[in-house]
């Protein structure tokens, strides 16, 4: 396949030495800290879009598979799901063994068990929801993303709009542990603004009690641009 291809091209890239560097000493540690499979580890993808037209897509999903093998996490066990998706690509995802989601979530998934989730050039909602879905501390520490920069939202924001539109992201920018993650230039529209996110939980623990209360679900009354898109009401 195709895809493949693209795999090998950037596995000779230096910034991907770099990044499989990090990444093996950041998450295979912290896997086996806190389980003693590390095959558990689940991956979760959204947001891919159309790789069959788009290369930048291309490489994006080239990547995803190089992270996969990098840190010993089966095909299978990484969900993917983007509402773009033509039926030929749900089908040239299955063929390489990936588990083809066919609802959307809006990023709100509940994390059981160890989870990287790939968001590439995501919208900010999506974010917002998913550490809404998850708001323990117990539960964010479990969760490790790939994906925008958390300090690169804040500052390209206004901070009253983003604690008031995506308050969950707010609050986890100065908690959450950030990592850059290079690329050289011929990448820069591929993986520019990429980071390592993770959730410690000595940060985590350092937030007021009061911070974990119930949770209102995210309405996003006043957002005219939400960057995702919703799922279909009923």
């Amino acid at each position: 396949m195709f895809i493949l291809l693209y795999r090998n091209e950037l596995r000779g890239e230096t910034f991907w030495m770099e990044w499989k560097d990090l990444l093996c000493e950041r998450l295979l540690s912290s896997t086996s800290e806190q389980s003693e499979d590390a095959s558990l580890l689940q991956c979760v993808c959204y947001g891919l879009g159309h790789f069959e037209s788009c290369v930048s897509a291309r490489f994006q999903l080239a990547m995803l598979l190089l992270l996969l093998e990098t840190l010993q996490i089966p095909v299978s066990s990484c969900c993917v799901y983007d509402p773009v998706f033509s039926p030929s690509e749900c089908d040239a995802l299955k063929e390489l063994g990936f588990t083809v989601l066919t609802e959307n979530e809006e990023g709100k998934r509940a994390v059981y068990q160890p989870t990287l989730f790939y968001l590439m050039h995501c919208g900010k909602a999506l974010y917002n929801n998913l550490l809404w879905r998850n708001w323990t501390p117990r539960t964010l520490q479990k969760m490790t993303i790939i994906g925008n920069s958390f300090n690169g939202i804040q500052e390209r924001m206004l901070q009253r709009e983003l604690e008031r539109d995506y308050s969950f992201l707010s609050r986890m920018i100065g908690v959450c542990e950030e990592t850059p993650l290079s690329c050289s230039s011929r990448f820069l529209d591929v993986f520019n603004d990429t980071a390592l996110i993770q959730f410690p939980l000595e940060n985590l623990n350092k937030l007021p009690e009061c911070t974990w209360t119930e949770p209102s679900e995210p309405l996003y009354q006043h957002c005219q641009d939400l960057e995702i898109i919703q799922r279909e009401k009923d």
